[in-house]
C-alpha cells in the first residue's frame, strides 16, 4: 500500500488551511489504497508557545525542536512513496529540507492557498520577520513535481516556476457542514463572522457598516464573532468566543447572515473564500467583499451578495434582514453551489487521480 508523508506546520484539525486543503481527503485516500501520515512541525504545547507574546527563549527552543523533527523526516523519507508539502516544511526562510526531501528521489507535491510569496507574519512574531524569506515560495514550486494551487491567481504565479500546476479549490465536507437547525423567521437576526486571532483585523473592517446596521435596526440585531475570545466591542454588544471543534457547526448554524469583509489588496487575491464557503454550505446567506476569488464563488443575488462600499454593505445586509424568504432562498442556492463546485465530494476523484498520476511519473 503506497504511503504518503504530509509535511505541514500543525497537528490534525488545528489549521483551517490544512483541514480544508488535504486533511479532509485522508479517509477517501485510505479507502482507495493509500496510507496517509501527517508530520506536524508543532506540538500542541509548542504551538501555544510559538504564537504567544514575547517568550523568546522558549520560541528558540521550539525552533530547535522543529529542526530535529524535520531532520528525522528527511531520514525517514525513504519509508514513503510520495511527499506532500503544504506551504513550507520549516518556519524560517530556509529551503534546506525541501531540497533534501527532493534528493531522496521521491515525488513531491506542493500545495498552497495564500499568496505566501508576499511578506505576511503574525503580529506576535513581527520581531522574527527577518528570518522569513517569502520569495522562497518560487524555489519550493520549482522543486516540486506537482503544484496544487487554491485558485487561479495562485496558479498563475506558480506557472512561472513550474509546468505542472493544477487548481483545486479549498473544499468543504458537506456531510459534516450541515445546518443543525433550519433557518426560521424570528425576532432577532444574528449577523456572524468566523475567523481567528490573526484575521480579526478583517472583521474590524466591518465595524463602520455594522454600527449603521445596529443604529438602523436596534435590538433586532445581534452580532456574533467566533475565533477570537479576546475581541470585544461594547458599543455593538460583541464579546468574541473561542473556536471549538465540537461546537463549530452548532455555533455557525446560529448565524442568520454571514459576513466576510476583506481589503482589496494583493494578499487577498490569493485567498480562497473559506469563510464564505462555510457559511454557504450551512445555508447561511452571506454578504462578502467583492475582492479576489469571491466574484467567482458568488452569483450576485442568487447564492449571496458582494459588497465594496459601506453603502453597499448596509443595503445588502438590510435586504436579508428584512426578508426571511430571501434568506432561505439564497441559503438554499448557496449550499447547492458548494455541493457542485466546492465540496470534498465534487473534488475527491480528481484529487485521487492527481495523487495516482504523481506516483506514476
Amino acid at each position: 500500500m503506497p504511503k504518503i508523508l504530509f509535511i505541514a506546520a500543525h497537528r490534525l484539525n488545528r489549521s483551517p488551511s490544512q483541514r480544508f486543503r488535504f486533511e479532509q481527503y485522508f479517509s477517501y485516500l485510505n479507502a482507495n489504497g493509500f496510507e496517509c501520515f501527517l508530520s506536524p512541525l508543532l506540538s500542541e504545547k509548542d504551538d501555544r508557545t510559538f504564537y504567544s507574546e514575547g517568550n523568546f527563549i522558549n520560541k528558540f527552543i521550539v525552533v530547535f525542536k522543529s529542526l530535529i523533527k524535520r531532520i528525522r523526516d528527511v531520514q525517514k523519507a525513504n519509508d514513503y512513496d510520495l511527499i506532500f508539502i503544504q506551504r513550507e516544511a520549516f518556519m524560517t526562510g530556509t529551503t534546506f529540507f525541501e531540497k533534501k526531501l527532493k534528493k531522496t528521489g521521491k515525488k513531491v507535491i506542493f500545495d498552497f492557498d495564500d499568496a505566501i510569496w508576499l511578506p505576511n507574519i503574525s503580529e506576535v512574531n513581527k520581531k522574527f520577520e527577518w528570518a522569513k524569506t517569502p520569495f522562497k515560495t518560487s524555489i519550493l514550486i520549482s522543486l516540486s513535481d506537482l503544484v496544487i494551487a487554491g485558485n487561479q491567481y495562485l496558479a498563475d504565479y506558480a506557472k512561472k516556476y513550474s509546468q505542472n500546476v493544477v487548481v483545486i479549490p479549498t473544499t468543504i465536507d458537506t456531510e459534516y457542514h450541515k445546518r443543525t437547525k433550519p433557518e426560521s423567521e424570528k425576532d432577532t437576526i444574528t449577523i456572524g463572522w468566523t475567523g481567528s486571532h490573526t484575521t480579526i483585523q478583517y472583521f474590524e473592517l466591518a465595524l463602520p457598516f455594522l454600527q449603521e446596521i445596529k443604529r438602523k435596526y436596534g435590538s433586532k440585531i445581534s452580532i456574533k464573532v467566533i475565533g477570537d475570545d479576546t475581541f470585544e466591542n461594547k458599543e455593538l454588544g460583541i464579546k468574541g468566543m473561542a473556536w471549538n471543534k465540537e461546537r463549530e457547526i452548532t455555533e455557525l448554524s446560529s448565524f442568520d447572515i454571514g459576513i466576510m469583509p476583506l481589503p482589496d489588496d494583493e494578499w487577498v487575491k490569493g485567498k480562497c473564500g473559506l469563510k464564505a464557503l462555510q457559511y454557504m454550505a450551512l445555508e447561511i446567506p452571506c454578504v462578502i467583499s467583492s475582492a479576489g476569488v469571491n466574484g467567482e464563488i458568488i452569483s450576485e443575488g442568487i447564492n449571496g451578495y458582494l459588497a465594496k462600499t459601506t453603502e453597499e454593505w448596509i443595503e445588502k445586509i438590510s435586504l436579508l434582514i428584512e426578508d426571511h424568504k430571501l434568506r432561505r432562498l439564497i441559503g438554499t442556492q448557496a449550499r447547492k453551489t458548494v455541493q457542485e463546485r466546492y465540496s470534498v465530494n465534487s473534488q475527491k476523484e480528481r484529487y485521487l487521480e492527481l495523487i495516482r498520476n504523481a506516483l506514476k511519473k
